[in-house]
């Protein structure tokens, strides 16, 4: 029987994705309550995120949208962040930003209607974010430990994935709590072993078992860190799309062998806080 979710890789073939096209929610967000650099444009935002859509269908991924209604939800569009999938099933995680706190209950009613199984869901103190949430490969998950992912939210996942290793990095302060600096913020795996990185602000246990491991990171210059150069989706094996306006973090990616694609984000990406990773949430890779 095909399968229809799963895929513990960040690069396998993208075959199924969840996105969220931006609403009104999005479009009256205030920038100072939700962190935005300012308020989007909606019209605009749409007309990105349609175009976005079209080049992940383009790419030969099923695109399916997650449209439930989320009254002040404006995150919301970053569905990568409330669930992690699992090839057993869905992880319905517990959001550490507090504004998002919801979500998490209209995936799990979504990933329940497409079919995908709940095998778990976090609990009490636990707080997970997905974009803290990295598959070295199928049988390890890297956990970035900070504002938005805890300690217990790492226990409750070693526990739902008895037959992974689950490792936790701490992530530094950074900018302070109201910013998003997710593990994520500062890589994504591009191929075997390959992955576009920021190092300055990695955990040097963290580097050290990217080295351990063999991975060679092709380096996202300061210049781009800010507009998102280490936030980078993978379509499939050396195929990769990322916001448009990082060119060096693009030619490093071309040289390291890599097709690179890239979309218009001004609203979407660089008033929000959110790359192509964010705003997907594949469901199914292999």
């Amino acid at each position: 029987m095909n399968r229809t979710y799963g895929g513990q890789t960040m690069f396998g073939p993208l075959r199924r994705v969840l996105v969220r096209r931006p609403d009104a929610a999005f479009g009256e967000a205030d920038p100072a309550r939700w962190h935005y650099t300012a308020q989007p444009d909606l019209a605009r935002a749409q007309a990105e995120h349609d175009a976005l859509a079209a080049t992940l269908r383009a790419a030969g991924a099923e695109v399916i949208f997650h449209d439930e209604a989320q009254p002040d939800r404006a995150d919301a569009i970053f569905v990568f962040d409330p669930a992690l999938i699992t090839d057993c099933g869905a992880i319905i995680l517990r959001m550490g930003k507090e504004l998002r706190q919801g979500e998490e209950q209209a995936m799990a009613r979504r990933l329940d209607a497409l079919g995908v199984p709940i095998v778990a869901t976090l609990d009490g103190d636990a707080l997970a974010e997905g974009g803290d949430l990295l598959w070295l490969d199928e049988g390890t998950l890297a956990v970035g430990i900070g504002f938005r992912t805890n300690r217990e939210g790492v226990r409750q996942l070693q526990e739902a994935l008895p037959n992974v290793a689950v490792l936790p990095f701490e992530l530094p302060y950074h900018t302070g709590p109201e910013a998003c600096l997710h593990l994520l913020s500062l890589i994504s795996i591009v191929d075997e072993r390959l992955a576009a990185a920021y190092p300055p602000l990695m955990p040097v246990p963290f580097w050290q078992e990217l080295r351990q491991r063999g991975f060679r990171l092709v380096e996202v210059p300061e210049a781009e860190f800010g507009t998102m150069g280490p936030n980078v989706l993978a379509l499939g094996p050396g195929q990769c799309l990322m916001l448009e306006g990082n060119p060096t973090t693009k030619r490093r990616l071309e040289e390291a062998g890599c097709e690179v694609l890239t979309y218009r984000g001004e609203e979407l990406s660089l008033k929000a806080e959110g790359g192509a990773t964010c705003l997907t949430r594949p469901i199914l890779r292999g």
